[in-house]
């Protein structure tokens, strides 16, 4: 005898959904551990939405398949990420989208860590998975930096990678592992108006060092909105020394998010401390000074902690308490929903910079691709693998 039909799978959603209506729903930032778990079981059993990914796993970039959730409109904003696993990139992608976990039938946009994942330390983030939302923000979900199981799975037997990132170059899995966090974080300053680059508490500072040696090696990259739609892409290798630099370059504004704080680490004391460090660190990088406003040796008030306003005029930094099953409302500190929810106003409100001139989401997309050949084919981040080869730190 046949069973009763089945319950329609929930869908993944690109566009904000519509409110819900005809029934109670609990509050916008009402999120458990089980609603959470309970996404990840359902999206366990859905169909992979790979196929939206920009970045294949021959780490080449395909835009056909997004390209129809994509318009003519020029009033749009790009906004990535970049972290090691596990530090809640997703989580607050989700935010920034405007998801509602309180919708019934309705999956996040972007998948978040399960406790399985947790576990076996694996990453759900493949490339960059992009999503598009009501409001025309696209954003750009990255596979993690720095991650254990991304190297597990490209290393061949024989220890080298079985991706191409470099023109063709053989290089050992660990070169190749680095160089994809490079390009990728290099990709989205590149294309993207907001890159949140995102750490675990306060003593991290690995992503401090990728910016940075982002900000060294993005040369020769240019504006996405001066390409020709229509003209062909880049076939200049990292072995050509006649490649011209572009006309004009373009950074977008980074954002320095540390999540998973301790109360004892979210004092005002210590958030100043911590951007205070960060000024310190890039005061010699393009992201302080002439794109700012900022002049490298300029006070830090004690009124600049986490929760003051993000623009393009400071060096944003901003934190995350770590996530309780419990909130204390009589708690000295912000609650993790309240951080969350400020972080998304913050960041959408905030002044970003433009391209040079208007360009189309589609132009936008078609031109994402020919960055993309630009920044594998960069002969200053051949050089700089080189370098690394020469080191003596990597297999050769």
């Amino acid at each position: 005898m046949a069973g009763p039909d089945p319950s329609p799978s929930p869908k993944i959603l690109l566009a904000k959904p519509a409110l819900v209506t005809g029934g109670t729903v609990a509050g916008k930032f009402s999120r458990g551990g089980a609603a959470e778990e309970d996404s990840s079981q359902l999206r366990s059993r859905l169909p992979s939405v790979a196929s939206l990914n920009l970045l294949s796993d021959s780490w080449d970039f395909h835009f056909d398949r997004f390209l129809p959730f994509l318009t003519e409109n020029t009033d749009f904003t790009v906004i990535g990420v970049i972290g090691p696993p596990g530090v809640g990139k997703s989580t607050i992608m989700n935010e920034l989208y405007g998801f509602d976990s309180s919708s019934t039938g309705m999956l996040p946009p972007f998948a978040i860590q399960s406790e399985e994942n947790r576990a076996t330390a694996r990453h759900c983030s493949n490339g960059i998975e992009p999503r598009i939302s009501a409001e025309r923000i696209i954003l750009l979900d990255t596979q993690p930096v720095f991650s254990a199981s991304v190297l597990a799975e490209m290393m061949r037997p024989d220890g080298f990678s079985t991706i191409s990132v470099m023109s063709g170059e053989s290089l050992s899995a660990e070169l190749a592992h680095e160089l994809m966090g490079i390009q990728l974080a290099v990709l989205l300053a590149s294309i993207c108006h907001i890159v949140l680059v995102v750490s675990e508490g306060v003593h991290d500072d690995s992503l401090w060092h990728l910016m940075s040696t982002v900000d060294l090696l993005k040369h020769g990259i240019s504006d996405p909105s001066l390409l020709s739609s229509s003209g062909s892409q880049s076939s200049s290798t990292g072995h050509d020394k006649d490649n011209k630099v572009p006309e004009c370059e373009y950074m977008a504004t980074p954002v320095f998010v540390h999540t998973k704080l301790q109360d004892q680490e979210l004092t005002p004391k210590n958030c100043l401390q911590l951007r205070k460090a960060l000024m310190q660190y890039f005061k010699q990088s393009s992201f302080v000074g002439e794109n700012t406003g900022i002049k490298p040796n300029e006070h830090v008030s004690s009124s600049m902690v986490h929760s003051s306003p993000l623009d393009s005029d400071t060096l944003n930094l901003f934190t995350i308490p770590f996530k309780k099953k419990e909130e204390n409302p009589r708690a000295q500190h912000e609650s993790y929903i309240s951080a969350l929810w400020k972080l998304r106003d913050q960041i959408l409100s905030m002044k970003s910079p433009s391209f040079r001139r208007a360009v189309s989401e589609r132009e936008w997309l078609k031109n994402s691709a020919k960055i993309w050949e630009q920044v594998k084919n960069s002969p200053t981040i051949f050089e700089y693998c080189r370098t690394l080869q020469n080191s003596g730190m990597y297999r050769r």
